[in-house]
């Protein structure tokens, strides 16, 4: 699965995290977890295993969300996507272990009425969570703080 590019809203972001890759991945991937460490997320609840086709429901800026996984590659590769609220997104992060530390690569994109409707407004939207989705991953990861057991 990838990102429709040829969407209205595309936003590409990457940082360096300062961790072992099996530490930044199961933050990442324990979405039970996400509320606990991420401030933009109110609600995340993922219905079973972990794996392609599973459902998870979450809650950000106020915003019910219900996903599917669409592929997992585990400590290198996860994507999801759904449509929400008018908006079909398409979500993929990826995972690189480095001399400098776990390259996390964030890329989602989003079309839909409400997106075509405001694409700057919905670009800024998007960049903003998702800066805040990598700064908050890189924060906990690095204090190794992080609650996830997975």
């Amino acid at each position: 699965m990838d990102i429709n590019r040829n969407a209205p809203v595309v936003v590409e972001l990457d940082i360096t995290v300062d961790a072992p890759l099996e530490t930044v991945w199961n933050l990442h991937t324990d979405i039970d977890a996400w509320p606990k460490w991420n401030a933009d997320i109110t609600r995340a609840h993922l219905r079973g295993e972990l794996k392609a086709g599973a459902a998870f429901d979450w809650e950000t800026a106020g915003l019910a969300i219900t996903s599917t996984v669409a592929e997992v590659s585990p400590m290198g590769r996860i994507a999801w996507g759904g449509p929400a609220h008018g908006i079909d997104g398409i979500h993929v992060w990826t995972f690189e272990a480095t001399e400098a530390g776990v390259v996390v690569r964030t890329r989602e994109s989003w079309d839909g009425e409400p997106v075509l409707a405001d694409p700057a407004g919905m670009h800024a939207a998007l960049e903003g969570s998702l800066r805040t989705w990598l700064d908050e991953l890189k924060s906990v990861a690095e204090r190794g703080t992080g609650t996830s057991t997975r």
